[in-house]
């Protein structure tokens, strides 16, 4: 028997037709349950992470919003409250939750065919032809009690005919202890009794403008929108609002498995502290190429245009104010990480003006392709592709298994230096560098 909170228990027929039913799969306070999993004294106590340079909140614990602080508050106005409270406070690590975001990823793997990668702390689950031969509210409720056991991470699951309908039963489940974790959108009568409870701003896939304009138009819950013909829908929304529309009414057709191939690949940091000279600079850009190399890589793609731009500290109005950006585009296509280096350090030595305190710098990627075989240039002054990009696979691997940045360019430098983000609190990387892991004294 399928247990359904919203409605009597369905049974299970083996000769019914088989129904698309997704499972949204949400880590409750990713960030911060991770940081929990190492730092067990600190169970129902307010917690809170912070964003690179240690600036905002992005992330907090049920106890941390209970005594007043949100998302978004910057820490220095709320240092009262934190102190007041001995609120924990630690500096974002995502390299720490993507390894554990991949743990929860291989479990659910374990159990189901198809599972997809929707952000670092959801996945969704294809549970088509399951319903047939499991109770699928049990068998989620297993997979969910796995990953807590193996991980210590709780999470809340939906499920549902679409996607969209999935993750509105995951906030229910995160949100009613009634669920046991897990919450079934099944029948129509489920659907629309979870379409009146739920808020119309936090549906998956309306946004601010979607939003505007159906509360002009009197709709302001989703069983509304959802009641609205096909025709009135067509004729007020773009593409996306049809599709939300749909799925709300049980329509699947919303695909997410479908990953684009990224146009452009981009990393920058605001500094930890100003920074003027050259040698700095140049340490900040190769180390932002190198992370976009290994993007690429990951993805199995190759760029052939290389940008790279500066920006001084618009906030200090008594300071020079220098803005620049320039790019470079190769003979071919790659993911090398010296052939990216050494392109955007010409680049930046060309739009490098001295006198200036810079505040932040990046380095972008685009005319992306795939890194499948392509065809070699005559002109072209590497000669030995081949055993550089197996160089390339070797050094990935090795970082990997001993940690990030084991082996880097020594352009980059080898000491903390002053354009590296300010990270105060942060926990080392108990799952990805061999050098912190966790120790236990007994």
């Amino acid at each position: 028997m399928i247990h359904s909170v919203f409605g009597a228990p369905s049974p299970i027929s083996s000769t019914s037709p088989i129904e698309t039913m997704y499972a949204l799969v949400d880590c409750n306070s990713f960030f911060c349950s991770v940081e929990r999993v190492f730092h067990a004294g600190l169970r129902h106590k307010p917690l809170v992470v912070l964003s690179s340079n240690d600036g905002c909140i992005v992330a907090l614990t049920p106890e941390a919003k209970a005594i007043g602080l949100h998302r978004g508050d910057p820490i220095f106005q709320v240092e009262d409250i934190v102190k007041t409270h001995h609120v924990e406070v630690f500096s974002g690590n995502m390299y720490l939750y993507a390894a554990m975001s991949k743990r929860i990823t291989s479990i659910l793997r374990h159990s189901i065919h198809q599972v997809e990668n929707y952000s670092i702390d959801e996945s969704f689950c294809n549970l088509t032809g399951y319903g047939g031969h499991f109770d699928l509210v049990g068998m989620m409720r297993d997979i969910g009690r796995k990953i807590q056991l193996w991980t210590d991470i709780p999470v809340s699951i939906g499920i549902a005919p679409t996607k969209t309908l999935a993750k509105m039963g995951s906030k229910f489940a995160k949100q009613y202890r009634g669920y046991k974790g897990v919450c079934l959108i099944e029948s129509t009568a489920q659907r629309r009794k979870a379409l009146s409870m739920f808020d119309l701003s936090d549906v998956w896939g309306i946004g601010r403008h979607t939003l505007e304009c159906l509360n002009y138009h009197g709709i302001s819950t989703p069983l509304e929108f959802a009641d609205k013909s096909e025709a009135w829908v067509k004729s007020h929304l773009h593409k996306p609002g049809v599709q939300t529309w749909l799925e709300l009414n049980g329509i699947p057709v919303i695909d997410t498995s479908e990953v684009v191939r990224r146009k452009t690949i981009c990393t920058s940091r605001s500094f930890g502290d100003m920074v003027s000279d050259l040698a700095s600079l140049k340490a900040a850009v190769a180390s932002f190429s190198a992370s976009c190399a290994n993007k690429l890589r990951a993805d199995g793609s190759a760029g052939k245009t290389v940008s790279v731009f500066l920006y001084s500290n618009r906030f200090r109005e008594d300071l020079p104010q220098y803005n620049n950006t320039a790019s470079v585009s190769l003979l071919l296509p790659t993911s090398d990480t010296m052939e990216l280096t050494q392109a955007a350090l010409r680049v930046l030595s060309a739009i490098y003006h001295p006198n200036i305190l810079y505040k932040k710098a990046g380095v972008v990627i685009s005319d992306i392709v795939s890194a499948t075989p392509m065809q070699t240039d005559l002109f072209d002054t590497i000669h030995n592709r081949q055993e550089r990009n197996s160089l390339m696979n070797t050094t990935d691997r090795l970082n990997h298994r001993y940690g990030l940045k084991t082996i880097r360019l020594a352009v980059e430098g080898t000491e903390r230096q002053a354009w590296m983000v300010k990270s105060d609190h942060r926990s080392p990387n108990y799952l990805t560098d061999i050098t912190q892991l966790l120790t236990i004294r007994i």
